[in-house]
């Protein structure tokens, strides 16, 4: 039997429980599964990030920053682009299929004795992304890492990832995403972000929505640990774009680092650049400032698959991961600066837990005339809009009837984009795949872009 059999059959696994998203929420079976495997949470100390958008682009930073600092780090991040072994990496890359395969035998039976328990309470058992998070805990004990960093599926009060206590809570931008689970309004969403600020611990966030700002400083005062905002102890100073990325001057908790060369695109990733840099900073003490050099080695090797990332050029093919509106205008704005095109086509597949409308409004305001067609797709995911669904909200929206071409494939849709980017007569066309994180990681695997 190949490793690679054996990955996949456990994710076969896995996916045999049942999905996050029909769960009630619940932190005791994870408790009571620390417990009985030893409680491999408490083996390392964690850095925890929340937020909606630039949590895994956030988590690669930090992790980047201990590794140049010559830490063995853990990270946990969700979802994968094309295996699922990138969900959980140590040291920069994803797990060894052996040790994947290894350490899920290894908690299998006692796993096996949670659901037993679970099912006796008339419960459901373990979930998917439950036994993904366990399955993480292990991985990095059994290592073990000198430090890991946990992204945060959903939420965080209820996230699996809570048995955790993070010795710095990172909150990224807040902005209305899952609102059928986490509640109507950024203060909503920012009370359940805010149950990963443990006792002990130090709260970094980004600029946020003020009654966010609010719930968040609130929760640090009870549990009376520090909290530093970007926007007022923290944040980016100056930045001007560079060849392949940014560079950018950045102010922290403890030192000012000018002119680090960031090799991702957009206003964006230099601001998580700084709350990068500021849990960096809480994580050594928040005292003395970080090495300007060790930082530049980090950044130099940073990465964030699927987010602004150029697959191809000749014409150029960007894939983006934005999947809710606030994430869709950050990109839109790094495409208008980052970019020279004269005309963009735009592949565009979204799933049904989405707002698609929003979606396809902000698209049409963020993008505007540079958008000269759109193609409408979905991607395998039987979560996906039917892309003749989302060309009709296209047409009620606005979008010119001309404009709008429908491909029930992606394959379809990419080589009509690519033919109709490479007519423009200046060859300074380009193609955006964008809307779903499904559509992204199948847009990087037909590209030939099979790693994470």
């Amino acid at each position: 039997m190949t490793d690679e059999f054996s990955v996949e059959s456990v994710y076969a696994e896995l996916l045999g429980r049942a999905p996050e998203n029909k769960m009630e929420p619940r932190l005791a079976p994870l408790y009571r599964a620390m417990d009985v495997l030893g409680e491999p949470n408490k083996a390392f100390p964690i850095i925890h990030v929340t937020g909606t958008n630039g949590k895994t682009s956030t988590a690669r930073m930090i992790e980047a920053g201990l590794r140049a600092h010559g830490l063995s780090t853990g990270r946990y991040t969700s979802p994968h682009l094309s295996k699922v072994t990138e969900r959980i990496s140590i040291d920069g890359a994803p797990v060894p299929d052996e040790t994947f395969v290894r350490i899920w035998d290894e908690i299998r039976p006692y796993l096996q004795i949670v659901d037993g328990e679970l099912e006796a309470e008339g419960q459901p058992r373990l979930t998917y992304f439950e036994c993904l998070t366990i399955l993480a805990f292990a991985v990095f004990a059994d290592q073990p890492v000198n430090v890991a960093v946990m992204e945060v599926g959903l939420g965080g009060i209820t996230d699996a990832t809570n048995v955790g206590d993070g010795q710095v809570a990172v909150v990224t931008p807040i902005s209305l995403d899952h609102t059928d689970l986490l509640g109507d309004t950024t203060e909503d969403i920012a009370f359940e972000k805010a149950g990963i600020i443990k006792p002990g611990g130090f709260l970094v966030s980004a600029a946020q929505p003020v009654g966010a700002a609010q719930v968040l400083l609130e929760k640090a005062r009870e549990v009376q640990v520090p909290y530093r905002f970007e926007g007022v102890e923290f944040g980016v100073e100056s930045r001007t774009v560079a060849v392949g990325g940014q560079m950018v001057t950045i102010q922290g908790l403890a030192g000012r680092y000018e002119e680090l060369l960031v090799p991702l695109h957009g206003a964006h990733q230099a601001e998580n650049a700084a709350v990068a840099i500021a849990a960096l900073e809480a994580f050594f003490g928040a005292e003395k400032a970080l090495d300007p050099e060790v930082l530049q080695e980090a950044f130099a090797s940073v990465t964030s698959p699927g987010r602004l990332e150029v697959l191809r050029t000749a014409p150029t093919i960007i894939v983006d991961a934005a999947h809710n509106p606030e994430g869709i205008r950050v990109s839109a704005e790094a495409i208008h600066e980052a970019f020279s095109f004269t005309k963009l086509v735009v592949v565009v597949g979204v799933l049904k837990e989405k707002d698609a409308e929003e979606i396809l409004r902000q698209l049409k305001e963020s993008l505007g005339d540079l958008a000269a067609e759109y193609c409408f797709t979905q991607s395998n995911s039987p979560r996906a809009v039917p892309a003749e669904d989302l060309a009709e909200i296209a047409l009620d929206l606005g979008f010119g009837e001309d404009n709008i071409h429908v491909a029930d494939k992606l394959d379809d849709a990419l080589e009509w984009a690519v033919e109709h980017a490479e007519a423009n007569e200046d060859l300074a066309g380009g193609v955006l795949v964008t809307g779903s994180i499904t559509l992204v990681a199948e847009a990087r695997i037909l590209l030939g872009k099979a790693d994470a």
